[in-house]
């Protein structure tokens, strides 16, 4: 049920309860409630979703029940052996193992207690897939669409995709609907498939301001949601976590809780599970930890603060050490709406690792392979700016690259572009010369880039960073294109245009300390009792590297199992200590004979 904190009693008391309605903040909540926990999720804001209902919904589970539908051959060994290689000492082994043997029964215990339901991607490799024990397929799960209406007046609560990743005023799209709707004029299922859409689009727009069928991170957010109140979770959006507050032992037995000058104190038998999204947005942790990254880089969504994190250490936690990078990193592109706001949009794989794209620095030089990792290519943007200026970096295209592909938030097609100009988030140019100067860079160099890039094209062979040599890069170049290399195309085709890039922040890496059961550690290494943390509150299992998709999302999950069901169980353990003293105390009148007479009854 959705409450204001007016409605809850002074003192009143929850088994458990979670900061933070993301997506793994409402796992958590719902994993303690599948176990009878009473329990009451908290979000600052005024939506719930965090950043996971901006996402792509994408959830990194190797060994699931859904892998073997798209690749038998799997095992958690493989994946277990895929993480040595990929992260080794950047974060524990032991934590690892605790994921891969969480994540599988989270997912089926997820499925068979609640409305959350995935699918494995059939083809979704993994980023770093030159490693021994990459795969790619059957790891990357995908929620199921889900039916918004059902949610009835609650739809209004979940926080709304980006807008530039919809269409036709708030439709949105997978990457299934994008290819039918680009194909729609080619292909008889395409044109059902869009008209299906549509039709859809059209009569939700008629009794809802934005369109009900929900995919990818909306999906799983809808399905969250929709499962918590089914089991009566106490939900509050735009409240913030005040204190938390231990008892005798330093346990954490209670918070303090205000919205809306409302002040409430509320005891917590279980533990408190921290799920807040992470520091991104913490004011004097981000300018230590993100040095140089503008916060209007960030395509997060606003909570997380990293206010809870404060708390958490003023009692002893600690932050946990050894990531790669403190955060997760993608290029974006950033416009100025009509509203006054600021749209971020993360360019992902739709632009540019196609044929016909590059990426030069000011001085017109290429400085990184253009179809590496989004979080790869975060990290290599600020590693070379510290040699020549890279941020911004510019993404390049010519007249056909911009049909095929779009730039960012030029969609595919190569109109309606004026807005895009008029405002300088696009460019364009008749001549390269030309495009360099209007972005103020090295016209040589951007020269010298393109032609080697049209050498590369034809060869199918990327001398400088080997484009296109992993089958991950393969992937998300042109399956179609006819040349040797489907990463690799000329750009050659008048005019030219291009956009500018920025390394954006799209969560945290670094978090609090955790063990095997998701229980926060203190300074001495001891779990801190009472509290939790999953999702990007926690130190990244990943240890800040980025081997596959989802793998923000698959451990949130996994960990928010662990964290939610431990917390219960814990609840439950307090229940029944307390109803034993009860069973076994007397009033102070009651004789001595009396006493013994019941205890040995």
């Amino acid at each position: 049920m959705v409450e204001t904190l007016s409605g809850l009693q002074q003192n009143e008391t929850f088994d458990v309860v979670v900061i933070g309605a993301g997506g793994a903040g409402m796992s958590a909540a719902l994993f303690a409630a599948i176990e009878g926990a009473r329990v009451l999720l908290v979000e600052s804001t005024e939506y719930v979703g965090g950043t996971t209902a901006y996402s792509a919904g994408t959830t990194w589970i190797p060994d699931s029940m859904h892998g073997p539908s798209v690749n038998p051959d799997d095992s958690s060994a493989n994946a277990e052996a895929f993480l040595r290689r990929a992260v080794g000492e950047r974060s524990s082994e032991a934590l690892r193992r605790a994921f891969l043997a969480a994540g599988p029964q989270a997912v089926a215990h997820i499925e068979a207690n609640s409305d959350v339901k995935y699918r494995a991607r059939p083809f979704h490799p993994d980023y770093l897939s030159e490693l021994e024990g990459s795969t790619l397929r059957g790891r990357a799960l995908e929620p199921l669409a889900f039916d918004g209406r059902k949610l009835g007046k609650h739809f209004a609560l979940i926080r709304p995709p980006i807008p530039e990743f919809t269409v036709l005023g708030g439709m949105m799209v997978d990457r299934d609907d994008v290819g039918h709707l680009l194909g729609m004029t080619k292909s008889l299922k395409s044109l059902r498939h869009a008209v299906k859409l549509l039709a859809r689009h059209a009569c939700d727009r008629m009794s809802w301001p934005r369109g009900t069928r929900l995919v990818m991170g909306n999906a799983l957010i809808g399905r969250l949601l929709y499962s918590l109140l089914a089991r009566n979770v106490t939900v509050l959006v735009s409240t913030k976590l005040e204190a938390l507050r231990t008892g005798a032992n330093g346990s954490v037995d209670g918070i303090t809780l205000s919205q809306n000058g409302q002040r409430r104190q509320i005891a917590v038998t279980g533990g408190v599970i921290l799920a807040s999204g992470g520091f991104n947005r913490h004011p004097q942790r981000r300018s230590a930890m993100l040095p140089g990254v503008d916060p209007s880089w960030c395509p997060g969504a606003p909570g997380h603060t990293g206010s809870a994190h404060d708390l958490a250490l003023a009692i002893g936690a600690r932050y946990g050490e050894g990531a790669l990078s403190n955060a997760f990193w993608a290029p974006v592109s950033v416009r100025k709406r009509k509203d006054g706001t600021t749209a971020v949009f993360p360019h992902f794989l739709m632009d540019r690792g196609k044929p016909g794209m590059v990426v030069v620095n000011q001085a017109g030089k290429r400085f990184l392979n253009e179809n590496t990792s989004y979080h790869l290519f975060g990290i290599a943007m600020q590693e070379a700016h510290r040699q020549s200026p890279c941020v911004p970096a510019y993404l390049v295209t010519d007249a056909e690259g911009l049909r095929k592909y779009g730039l960012g938030m030029v969609r595919p097609g190569g109109k309606g572009i004026a807005p895009f100009l008029a405002d300088g988030y696009l460019t364009r140019a008749d001549t390269l010369d030309e495009l360099a100067g209007k972005l103020d860079i090295d016209p040589r160099g951007l020269t010298d880039s393109v032609a080697r890039i049209d050498e590369y094209a034809q060869t199918g062979v990327d001398a400088d960073f080997q484009r296109g040599a992993t089958d991950y890069q393969r992937a998300n170049g042109d399956a179609n294109w006819p040349g040797p290399n489907p990463c690799l195309g000329p750009i050659g085709r008048a005019p030219f245009y291009a956009v500018r890039l920025y390394p954006g922040d799209i969560g945290a890496a670094t978090g609090l300390a955790s063990d095997q059961h998701a229980r926060v550690l203190g300074r001495d290494d001891q779990p801190i009792g009472g509290l939790y943390a999953c999702g990007n509150d926690m130190q990244s299992v990943m240890g800040g590297v980025y081997p596959g998709p989802g793998i923000t999302l698959g451990p949130g999950l996994a960990f928010a199992y662990l964290a939610g069901r431990d917390a219960a169980a814990c609840a439950q353990t307090a229940s029944a200590a307390r109803t034993s003293s009860a069973a076994w105390s007397e009033p102070a009148d009651v004789s001595p004979q009396r006493a013994k007479e019941k205890i040995f009854r």
